[in-house]
């Protein structure tokens, strides 16, 4: 028994709620540090005002993956996820605005993100769960499409409202502007929107029809006899990475105390002692034969095929890129090219509007070039096609240092577009031929470790860094995040991937 082929439009339908997560995930990543240094956030405390959006993707999206594996409802295996994660986005994208305080933007900052979480890593599997091999790089295309394009809208939205709508971009100290409230009004019922076309749109397969698919593949039938194995990695192994890690967390964190270092390090290295602690725990459990769902999550993640263990540098790279970019684009556009730090002024506000301007140009090019990837790709490979793509990314952010005029600089961004591209497609191709189908769900989860593992260290250590050694200076972040990138290219040449690019639907 074999899944069928899907029509270009069954691809479509099924990935447009994306056009929603995108476009509030694009309100987030344009607006947030805006919002945060309007409410009082001085340049060295944004990075770690950030770390809510990753750590709740590191706690929330191998979860959500593990049970929506194990999720079978009237609404499906994955949508009921799609449609949780929507209506709590939307209603903190309504909040998010309207904070009195900086430590209320943040909190919600935290929820928002952590919603919508719940409503994208499902979208991954769920491509694995519908399409067949040779349509899965397809399908992930198709979803960089609608992310590029959300993104596109969603970035631009503060602009148009006041230089079209004639909403004012400027107000009192401590208030956010009318034009960026309006803007994540909008996104708020743009997200909820277009996932619920998703969700009543498409369809899902029964998990009988999942395990006759498995069947059907020597590969995945292999790992259907015990989908929930915890082999591969004894126990001795994995609590003696939890004794190392918590051991090289604590020392470090008592090196950060006696130094008096900067208190958001902290954060990066009591993680580091608190995932040894549940290696230790679970590898107790183990040897007690005792099993559930925390034994498996914590065991899975030393269980990672090697395909998925390469593309974890790869991501790790891209995205600390990628977060330099997010964070310090705003204060290295209004400081370097414009001049100015001062949040109630024009220029400031004129400044942080072109910003919004720029992020809807690199996602444009994200959605224009979308389908341009595969045929790139079927003609020079997959890893080659990465490379490229990250490197002109990576060249992209570095020279906006040497740019002075505002408009000038949506020539970097369209280098940029075609990483963002790629790294929406490509890593997931790469990936989804070599996991476990039983655990597609889980294993796309725990993929997304390397991509807020790499947030969560620039959001602890960039601050540091650019106050330490460059004066404060933000543009220092996105060289930084430009050299990041072109490492990340090169560490694809490491992927043994034998991706197929079909290009004829």
């Amino acid at each position: 028994m074999e899944k069928r082929k899907l029509s270009f439009w069954e691809i479509w339908n099924m990935s447009f709620g994306f056009l929603g997560i995108q476009f509030g995930f694009a309100l987030q990543n344009a607006n947030t540090s805006r919002i945060f240094e309007t409410l009082g956030a001085k340049i060295d405390e944004i990075p770690i005002l950030w770390i809510a959006a990753p750590v709740s993707g590191l706690i929330i999206q191998p979860v959500i993956g593990y049970f929506s594996d194990r999720t079978w409802t009237r609404l499906g295996r994955r949508r009921p996820y799609f449609l949780i994660g929507a209506i709590l986005s939307s209603i903190a994208l309504f909040i998010m605005p309207n904070s009195p305080t900086l430590w209320i933007a943040a909190g919600t900052l935290w929820i928002m993100d952590a919603s919508i979480n719940v409503s994208m890593e499902p979208f991954r599997a769920f491509v694995g769960d519908n399409l067949p091999d040779h349509q899965r790089a397809l399908g992930f295309v198709m979803q960089s499409f609608f992310i590029g394009t959300g993104a596109v809208v969603g970035s631009v939205l503060p602009y148009l409202f006041t230089n079209v709508f004639d909403v004012s971009n400027v107000a009192p100290k401590g208030i956010i502007p009318d034009a960026v409230k309006w803007s994540f009004y909008i996104g708020g019922i743009v997200f909820l929107l277009s996932v619920l076309w998703t969700v009543f749109k498409t369809t899902e397969y029964t998990p009988e029809e999942l395990h006759a698919f498995e069947a059907t593949s020597k590969k995945d039938s292999q790992n259907l006899s015990n989908p929930e194995t915890e082999s591969g990695v004894s126990t001795k192994k994995q609590l003696l990475l939890g004794l190392v890690f918590a051991g090289i967390g604590g020392l470090i964190s008592f090196l950060i105390f006696e130094n008096s270092l900067a208190k958001e390090l902290y954060i990066l290295f009591i993680g580091l002692i608190f995932m040894g602690v549940l290696f230790v725990i679970a590898s107790q459990l183990r040897t007690k034969k005792v099993q559930n769902g925390f034994t498996i999550i914590m065991t899975d993640l030393l269980n990672m095929p090697k395909t998925m263990q390469k593309l974890a540098w790869v991501q790790f790279f891209s995205w600390f890129a990628l977060f330099s970019m997010w964070i310090y684009t705003t204060q290295a556009v209004t400081q370097h090219i414009f001049g100015t730090t001062d949040t109630t002024s024009k220029v400031y506000n004129d400044a942080a509007d072109w910003v919004s301007v720029l992020f809807t140009v690199y996602n444009g090019i994200a959605a224009a070039v979308a389908f341009l990837l595969p045929i790139i790709a079927k003609k020079v490979g997959v890893r080659a096609t990465h490379l490229l793509a990250l490197c002109a990314g990576g060249v992209g952010l570095i020279s906006i240092y040497f740019i002075g005029d505002k408009q000038m600089l949506i020539l970097p961004m369209l280098g940029v577009g075609i990483a963002w591209a790629s790294i929406l497609s490509m890593p997931y191709a790469m990936l989804s031929g070599a996991l476990p189908a039983a655990k597609m769900g889980y294993y796309m989860g725990v993929f997304n470790f390397f991509v807020v593992i790499p947030q969560i260290v620039a959001a602890t250590i960039l601050g540091f860094v650019i106050k330490q050694f460059f004066h404060n200076e933000p543009i220092y972040a996105l060289i930084i995040g430009g050299v990041s990138m072109i490492f990340a290219g090169l560490l694809t040449l490491r992927v043994n991937s034998r991706t197929k690019i079909e290009i004829h639907e």
